[in-house]
């Protein structure tokens, strides 16, 4: 019985050595980049396409924030600029008729003056002439000055304009990146105001295993580093996966309590991502392992 027992205890202690000698360098759980949508103007949802679980490419058209006050402001401004630029034209076209006319009388200054060469006009002839054209270029600049603040009221309709077109485009919510929809935050008919969140969306494809180690385990990590990463497979076997290593942290923190370093002595540790492909079996919040 002693002789057993002895073989017992035998075959736990070998069991534990080759145990510790499989042992992972590091643990920690899976994240991704996530990114929040959120309304880029005020008002009510006309729909929203978006659903958990749903895959999204950049560029859909995901939702429609009511843009009916945006689309009557941009009417009256636009009618408004209108009336404005009548105004102007008539002002323009003042200009061009005293042009006209100071042209004609330009003509007829240049004939008195070959006349005048000749002996057939006189000074005072030319005198009245000159002062004819004088009184049309005051009359010009007097209209210019009158047509300034015209085009400076058509300038400032054109940037209103042109910023409710910006807010009736930003009406649309574009979805920025391909990936799943994590949470959705919204329904359609809701009323929502601008910065209000949507729904979240991260790219599944690559999926980031956060881990942390101690300062003697840093010097053998470098970036884009292949490493063994295992998930469970079941309650008995593990999975194994090829990670690359992304991100290490410039600067050391304090051991998270939910973590299990190699040197549980170590108060300080180390930040790691470890980029792995996702077959899609990997899950947000998923414990992992790490082999270095």
């Amino acid at each position: 019985m002693k002789t057993h027992i002895i073989l017992f205890s035998a075959i736990i202690l070998l069991a534990a050595c080759n145990g510790g000698s499989d042992k992972s360098d590091a643990y920690g759980t899976f994240e991704s980049t996530e990114v929040t949508i959120s309304s880029e103007s005020a008002g009510k949802i006309l729909w929203l396409k978006v659903d958990e679980g749903q895959a999204l490419k950049s560029g859909d058209t995901v939702a429609l924030i009511d843009t009916v006050q945006l689309a009557l402001k941009r009417e009256a401004l636009i009618a408004q600029r209108k009336a404005a630029s009548n105004k102007a034209d008539y002002i323009t076209a003042q200009i061009k008729v005293i042009e006209e006319q100071k042209k004609t009388s330009e003509v007829e200054k240049n004939r008195l003056e070959k006349l005048f060469k000749d002996g057939a006009a006189t000074q005072q002839q030319i005198d009245n002439i000159n002062g004819v054209i004088a009184v049309y270029e005051k009359q010009m600049s007097s209209i210019e000055t009158q047509n300034e603040p015209v085009l400076n009221e058509l300038e400032a309709y054109d940037k209103q304009i042109a910023q409710l077109t910006d807010q009736i485009k930003r009406s649309y919510i574009i979805n920025p990146i391909e990936g799943t929809v994590l949470t959705k935050y919204s329904e359609a008919n809701e009323v929502v105001i601008q910065g209000k969140a949507l729904y979240k969306i991260a790219d599944l494809d690559y999926i980031y295993l956060r881990v942390y180690v101690s300062g003697a385990q840093l010097p053998n990590l470098k970036l884009e580093q292949k490493v063994k990463v295992l998930v469970d497979k079941n309650e008995k076997d593990l999975k194994e996966y090829e990670g690359i290593v992304s991100w290490i942290s410039s600067s050391a923190e304090f051991t998270p309590k939910i973590i299990q370093t190699k040197e549980e002595r170590v108060n300080l540790v180390y930040a790691v991502k470890v980029k792995v492909k996702n077959d899609g079996t990997l899950k947000i919040g998923m414990p992992g392992e790490v082999k270095f």
